[in-house]
């Protein structure tokens, strides 16, 4: 059934986070300090080594030795550029904030202090990323729904250890996970011929720097806006075809 990964993927996410929420009730803010940098530092590898993967190339030589070299970096750094201009533009962080203040305020959070940047964060690591993208398109065509399920898992875990260090504001990211996956999934058909192997790369690249930059702010709070970098993914996508 086309959806079953998202609402899978969505489960997951909301389950994460009710755990992580009963086991905050005895986690000691020195610990809950120490559980959000431990998430942070494994968000930033792994975004970096998405990157690496993307960017790392080895090649064999007549002498049968192997060299690494790089690619990409001229499609990382213009689809960053333009794309941190086009956001900051447009203030997708702001609008991000705005969301969470008002589901903060209209589930009676407003003494949780963490809960917008909670529900920024944890909404930003499940979202962005190829797995997201690929799967919700193999859900929509096929009914494939197994990449969506494992990342479900993989986001039960992260949001489990966000939501006992950072507070409920990461259960809510099970919203945006949702209404993104799920629009994915339907406009499934229309995507399939857009995102080529070559955009997917560019894609899983430019995404995997963001996820490092939320693994970044997990630790130093606030150094980088993830979401006023969001465009760059489409940029990066779009440049496939330049």
């Amino acid at each position: 059934m086309p959806g079953l990964g998202t609402l899978i993927n969505v489960a997951c996410i909301i389950g994460g986070g009710l755990v992580g929420l009963v086991a905050s009730s005895f986690v000691t803010k020195r610990l809950q300090d120490a559980l959000m940098k431990s998430c942070g530092a494994c968000v930033m590898f792994v975004g970096m080594a998405g990157a690496l993967e993307k960017m790392l190339t080895a090649s064999a030589t007549a002498d049968g030795s192997i060299t690494l070299g790089s690619t990409g970096s001229m499609v990382l750094v213009g689809s960053m550029a333009v794309g941190a201009a086009i956001g900051e533009a447009l203030d997708i962080d702001g609008r991000f904030e705005g969301l969470g203040t008002w589901l903060r305020d209209r589930t009676g959070s407003q003494g949780d202090s963490s809960f917008v940047d909670g529900f920024v964060t944890a909404s930003l690591t499940v979202c962005i990323g190829a797995m997201a993208i690929v799967g919700s398109i193999q859900d929509g065509l096929t009914g494939d729904w197994s990449m969506l399920a494992l990342k479900g898992v993989m986001d039960a875990i992260i949001v489990c250890a966000m939501t006992a260090s950072m507070g409920r504001g990461c259960v809510f990211a099970a919203l945006p996970a949702g209404v993104f996956q799920g629009l994915m999934t339907a406009l499934a058909t229309l995507l399939q011929p857009i995102i080529t192997n070559a955009a997917l790369a560019n894609l899983s690249l430019v995404g995997s720097v963001l996820i490092f930059c939320v693994g970044v702010n997990l630790i130093w709070p606030h150094t980088f806006k993830p979401a006023n970098m969001l465009p760059a993914v489409v940029i990066a996508a779009v440049a496939a075809y330049l």
